[in-house]
Order: C-alpha cells, then sequence, then structure tokens
C-alpha cells in the first residue's frame, strides 16, 4: 500500500492552569522561597493519533489511540474500526477498542442515504466495564433544508442520554449554527456565528453564546491564515461559574495544537481585558518581525530554485522570441506604414515583466523585456485585442521572470495623441480607449 494512501490526524492538547495570575492569594505564599512570582502549571494533556489507511475500493481500516492525563492521573486507548462501502448510498463500520480506564468497546456504525437530500447515522456501542455492560445508542438524522442550510436531529440513550436539535447555514461568507439539547446531566441552548472575510489569509471572526443548566459561557474569537498550511486561532471564553479561559489553536496540515488557558474562576474585567488584548499584540508583533521575514525569504528560496531550474529553459524561449521577432521587422514595417497612412495604432514602446514601483521595493531588480515590436506586429485595422491569458504565450513574447508577478506596459500614438495604459498579466487589453489618452495639460 504506497504510503500516500496512508491519511494521518494527530491532536495534542496541553492545560494551562494560570489562575494564580488573577486570583492570587499572597498570604499564602508569605513563607515561600519565590512567591513573588505567579505560579503557573500544566494540569492536563491530552495526544490523540489517528490513520486511516483503504485497504481495497471499499474497504478502509482506521487505527486511532489516545492518551489523557489531568493532575497526575490519566489513562489512555487503542481503537481499530475497519469501514466498508456496500453502496453508493452507504456505508458500515465496525469498531474494537481498549484502554486502561475502561474495558473493551465494541460498536457498529451505519451510515445511510435516505432520499438525495436526507440521510441518517446510527452507532451503537457496547462499553464493558467492572460495573457491567454499559450500552449506548446515537441516531442522527440529518436533511438539506436548502442549498446552504443543514437541519440535524439527534438522539443519544445509554452514556449521557440526550436530544439535540440544531439547524447550520454554511454560505461563502458565513456560518451560523443555532442548537437546543434536553439531556442528562445537561440541557442548553446555543446560538454561534462566524464572518469569513475573502481576503488572502482566509481571515474568520467568531462568537457564540451557549445558556444551560451548567451555567451561561459567552465566546468570542478569530483564526486567520498564517501560512500555505498552518491556520493559528484564539478563543476567549467568558462564562459563569467557569471563569475566564483563554483557548489558542493551531492547525498544522493534518495535525491540531489546542492550548486552553485557565485564567480565573470569577468574572474578572482585567483577566477579560488581557485575554483580549493579549493575544492580539503578541500575533500582530509576531507576524510583523517573525512571521512576514520568514514567509518572505520563504518564497524568495523558492523562486530561486525556480530560477535556476529554468534557466536554460529562459534562455532557449529569449533565443526563440528573438527569432520570431526577426521575421516581424518585415511584416511591423508594413503595418506601420498603413498605420501611419490612417493615422491609426502605433505601438511606440512595450515593455512586458515584472514593474516595481514601490520605493520600499526599489532595490528589488526590474525584469522586464522589451515587446514593441511583436505587440505591433498583433495590430489590425488599428485595434489590438489580448484576451485573459499570460501573455507569455504570445509571438515574440517570453516570461523573463517566472514565478514572479508580471505587467505589460503600452505607450501607443493614435490619432496623433499618445496613450498609456498597464495591464497584468492575466487581464485582458484592448486598444486603443479613450480613458489611456495622456493629458497634455497635466
Amino acid at each position: 500500500m504506497p504510503v500516500s494512501l496512508v491519511i494521518p490526524q494527530g491532536t495534542i492538547s496541553v492545560g494551562i492552569d494560570a489562575t494564580d495570575l488573577f486570583d492570587r492569594y499572597d498570604e499564602e505564599y508569605e513563607d515561600v522561597p519565590g512567591s513573588n512570582f505567579p505560579q503557573i502549571e500544566i494540569n492536563k494533556m491530552h495526544i490523540s493519533q489517528s490513520i486511516e489507511a483503504p485497504l481495497t475500493s471499499t474497504d478502509t481500516a482506521i487505527l486511532s489511540g489516545n492518551l489523557s492525563t489531568q493532575n497526575g492521573n490519566g489513562g489512555g486507548s487503542i481503537n481499530l474500526a475497519l469501514r466498508r462501502v456496500t453502496s453508493a448510498k452507504g456505508w458500515g463500520e465496525l469498531e474494537f477498542g481498549a484502554g486502561d480506564l475502561h474495558g473493551p468497546l465494541f460498536g457498529l456504525k451505519i451510515f445511510r442515504n435516505l432520499t438525495p437530500r436526507c440521510f441518517i447515522t446510527t452507532n451503537c456501542a457496547l462499553q464493558f466495564s467492572s460495573r457491567g455492560v454499559r450500552p449506548g445508542l446515537t441516531t442522527v438524522l440529518a436533511r438539506n433544508l436548502d442549498k446552504n442550510t443543514m437541519g440535524y436531529l439527534q438522539w443519544r440513550w445509554g452514556i449521557q442520554s440526550a436530544m439535540n436539535t440544531s439547524i447550520v447555514r454554511d454560505t461563502k461568507t458565513s456560518h451560523f449554527t443555532v442548537a437546543m439539547q434536553l439531556g442528562i446531566p445537561h440541557s442548553f441552548m446555543m446560538v454561534s456565528y462566524q464572518h469569513k472575510f475573502q481576503d488572502e489569509d482566509q481571515t474568520r471572526v467568531k462568537g457564540s453564546l451557549k445558556a444551560g443548566f451548567f451555567g451561561t459561557i459567552v465566546e468570542y474569537g478569530a483564526e486567520r491564515k498564517i501560512s500555505r498550511h498552518s491556520v493559528l486561532g484564539a478563543t476567549v471564553s467568558v462564562g459563569v461559574p467557569q471563569g475566564v479561559s483563554l483557548k489558542i489553536k493551531l492547525n498544522r496540515a493534518s495535525q491540531t495544537y489546542f492550548f486552553p488557558v485557565h485564567l480565573t474562576d470569577q468574572l474578572l474585567p482585567s483577566a477579560v481585558f488581557y485575554a483580549t488584548v493579549g493575544p492580539l499584540v503578541i500575533y500582530f508583533a509576531m507576524h510583523r518581525l517573525v512571521i512576514k521575514p520568514y514567509l518572505r525569504a520563504q518564497k524568495e528560496r523558492e523562486l530561486e530554485k525556480q530560477r535556476e531550474s529554468t534557466a536554460s529553459d529562459i534562455l532557449q524561449k529569449k533565443q526563440e522570441a528573438e527569432a520570431a521577432v526577426r521575421l516581424m521587422q518585415e511584416s511591423v514595417r508594413r503595418i506601420i506604414e498603413a498605420e501611419e497612412a490612417r493615422m491609426g495604432l502605433i505601438v511606440v514602446n512595450a515593455w512586458y515583466g515584472k514593474f516595481v514601483n514601490d520605493n520600499s521595493r526599489k532595490n528589488e531588480k526590474v525584469k522586464v523585456i522589451d515587446v514593441t515590436v511583436p505587440l505591433q506586429c498583433l495590430v489590425k485595422d488599428s485595434k489590438l485585442i489580448l484576451t485573459e491569458a499570460s501573455k507569455a504565450g504570445l509571438p515574440g513574447f517570453y516570461d523573463p521572470c517566472v514565478g514572479e508577478e508580471k505587467s505589460l506596459k503600452v505607450l501607443y500614438q493614435f490619432r496623433g495623441v499618445l496613450h498609456q495604459v498597464m495591464s497584468a498579466d492575466n487581464e485582458a487589453l484592448r486598444i486603443p480607449k479613450q480613458s489611456h489618452r495622456i493629458d497634455a495639460d497635466g
């Protein structure tokens, strides 16, 4: 079985107790050496890992394990699941597990599409322990309410029995969830909203309100892509009686690193303030001083490798373009004569490549080539039309800076008046245009 077919997933969670920063009782530490410094400690950890390996076109094996520890006590378990796709409408899964805190576990999971817009999932489990056999049953019925909205109805019996219903609406710019649960030991209502910004870093801000028999929790936070494979997020949780916590999460490819930091058991404004402002200040400082320079250096290294690997190809393309330009000379001369006779379109100068206009990047090398002749050769009936495609493929052109952003800058004369335009590499271009005209008074 090829290694590329194995799909690994993992989670590392480290719980940090930082309540000594805000809930400090000085009289308890008067005689303790070093008591002037707050005591911050790790009070729990959780590590889980799973691999999903296709055995055949219909069978998949999933091996997972986890280890947990809290205040010096812990345990772990290991599980093996075998999944078979029975038809285009469903699949079934058998699960076997064992751990040091619980006895053997046997489970059966079934998924079935009832209609094109509705499916059901049923999970049956038998947990063996010193107290006997603990059966459990979970059934989820889901339906597409519209193109972007799903409705879920869940019934859980046995281990923490509950009835849960939720509606989830997911669009290109937002994610909204409303849920209600009636159950033992917890009943609650929850509303959450997430806004997705359409920027390069895929920034998202979110907030939620959850209220039930256990109390009330308000959460708000944000997440942002910091590199090609990494997403960093932070969430502030303010609740009664839970207190204030800061949750930091880093997703790196298929691995998740989670750091819940418990700040205080009370609702202290200072804890809420520092939990909100602290991560923002640290993030922007790290982004400016560490992340951006690292990504810039990484991009430069990749471009340098690309240049080295394509140097011979660029030289060959350059020679082919120069040969094409020499063959165009006679045709271009006739086109210019015809355009001059009708006061038509004459390309005075044209350049293609990477232009640097920003003063902060003035040390970067300008990489452009003269494409006046091949561009004039494309003029027909005093018109020049270029489609939405890279201009490096045009006759007489070549790519002088592989992997970098390029533009085409054209200075042309039409009806005796100078015009100028600059367009992106993949942008369509149509000249002449009145908007390109150079104002002689300016």
